[in-house]
């Protein structure tokens, strides 16, 4: 656990030193995909968990077997991680599943004329960046995150580890056309969340019979994932992950981000926001208005 306190720099981005070495940076650029791999992409804290499992459910016809005693980091590895090779040596599935949170402008050559299908995750950043202010707070691999308002100055000048959102969601979402590319977000999975394991299931060329679905749907909610050890991360040992200190699921909701933003931080959020993504026409769910207009 030595290198728990380090940090890898690769392409000017920083990554955390305890999973990332320099050679798995680098092997991952290089890596060979196959047309029937699955990959899914992400910035941190956008709902990645809870795609790996939506995928596991559904390549296993709703079956939990897997995702009920197969860690999620096994099951669907990060492709620029240190263990990386070893796993997908030692799980010789296909389709591969395999994780990634580089951005595309590191990934894509190695992508280029291939079939895989990409399944990018995103969801909207304030509630990004409230998220992973409290992981940070118990990821002992991360640094401190300091005060809530010097976090997001640094999320939004792109100096937090995994790099800039902004590049990420535009980098990834703009080749669409270019790659085999499904993109949901982390509100089409909370707000309708049959609907998005439907487009996942037909992306993925694997239709669901009724009662699969509902079973997908049924292991795959908040509550189900927040208590699946394989799932919530409650495996991995204190001093890398200090669970004292708050739970990986936490709540995941939409619109969380009202709980550290001021009103002065929200403007200063929006200004930034408005002038980096001039030229994205991506529209967000800022807020889960069903769930207001109940709590009202």
């Amino acid at each position: 656990m030595a290198r728990l306190d380090v940090t890898e720099t690769f392409h000017e981005i920083s990554f955390p030193g305890h999973l990332h070495t320099q050679d798995s940076l680098q092997r991952a650029l290089k890596f060979q995909f196959q047309d029937t791999d699955i990959l899914i992409v992400s910035y941190p804290k956008s709902g990645t968990t809870w795609m790996q499992e939506i995928v596991t459910l559904t390549l296993s016809r709703g079956d939990p077997h897997l995702s009920r005693t197969v860690p999620n980091w096994t099951r669907a590895p990060w492709l620029e991680q240190y263990y990386f090779t070893a796993v997908l040596q030692a799980s010789p599935t296909t389709p591969r599943v395999i994780t990634t949170h580089l951005p595309h402008h590191l990934l894509g050559p190695a992508l280029q004329g291939s079939k895989a299908r990409v399944i990018y995750v995103s969801r909207n950043p304030k509630d990004v960046v409230v998220s992973f202010y409290h992981f940070h707070k118990m990821a002992n691999f991360l640094p401190e995150p300091g005060s809530f308002p010097e976090f997001l100055t640094r999320f939004l000048e792109s100096k937090l580890d995994f790099g800039s959102w902004f590049e990420h969601i535009k980098g990834w979402t703009a080749q669409e056309a270019a790659l085999n590319l499904l993109h949901i977000t982390f509100e089409q999975m909370s707000m309708d969340l049959r609907g998005a394991i439907e487009n996942v299931s037909v992306f993925l060329q694997c239709g669901l019979q009724e009662e699969e679905l509902s079973s997908c749907v049924e292991h795959s909610s908040f509550c189900s994932m927040k208590d699946n050890k394989m799932i919530n991360y409650s495996l991995v040992p204190e001093e890398i992950m200090d669970h004292s200190k708050g739970s990986f699921m936490r709540k995941g909701q939409i619109g969380d981000w009202k709980s550290l933003f001021t009103e002065e931080l929200d403007q200063y959020f929006n200004g930034v926001f408005k002038s980096k993504m001039l030229d994205c026409d991506l529209e967000f769910v800022w807020e889960n208005l069903e769930e207001e207009e109940s709590h009202s």
